[in-house]
Parts: structure tokens; C-alpha cells; sequence
């Protein structure tokens, strides 16, 4: 839901730089502010996507600083996605109670 939502404020900051960027003299100034658009939406989101990737790793019971695995060139944008991709544990870890669980509880004990 997260990445929707970066999606869903990203495209139209796009549509509206490229708009700007086709509309001035040469697309020089619409460049930049798309550039300036971007470069804040960036910014913005750098944090909280962090802090987004830290909860899924806890949420495998797994250390938040799997999250270095991205800077392994090439592959590490690759393993990150299959780890995001994975199931959390059932129940319980050692960050705290599953958040599927509906019950607050571990039902498989």
C-alpha cells in the first residue's frame, strides 16, 4: 500500500513536469522544475521507505539492517525485492505479535 501511495503522488508530479518542461522556451525551466519535483519527492519519501523496509525485515524476523543488502551493485535491488516479497513469520517474534494475526494472539500454540 505504501508503494501505491508513492506511486500515486509520484505520476502526477511527472505529468505536471512534463507538462511545464514542454511548455517553456526550450524545455530548459520545465526540466528543472520536473527535475526540482522529482529531487523533493525523493526527499520526502527517503525515510519513511526506509522505515518501511526496516518493519517488513522484522515482520520475517529478520535484522532491519538486511536493508545494506541493496548496496550490493547489481543484485542487491534484486534480493531486496524477493525479501519485500516473502511472507512474515506466524505469530510472535522476537519484534513483537504478527500484524495479520486478528486475534492479537498467536492461535498456533
Amino acid at each position: 500500500m505504501f508503494v501505491l501511495f508513492q506511486l500515486l503522488v509520484l505520476f502526477p508530479l511527472m505529468a505536471v513536469g512534463f507538462v511545464l518542461g514542454d511548455l517553456s522556451d526550450g524545455g530548459e525551466g520545465g526540466s528543472i522544475l520536473f527535475l526540482l519535483l522529482v529531487g523533493a519527492f525523493g526527499l520526502v519519501f527517503f525515510i519513511p521507505s526506509l522505515a518501511v523496509q526496516v518493519r517488513r525485515f522484522h515482520d520475517q524476523d529478520k535484522s532491519g539492517w538486511f536493508i545494506l543488502l541493496g548496496l550490493i551493485p547489481y543484485l542487491g535491488g534484486l534480493i531486496l525485492f524477493i525479501f519485500m516479497c516473502l511472507e512474515g513469520t506466524r505469530g510472535h517474534n522476537r519484534f513483537g505479535a504478527d500484524p495479520k494475526d486478528p486475534y492479537g494472539e498467536n492461535v498456533f500454540e
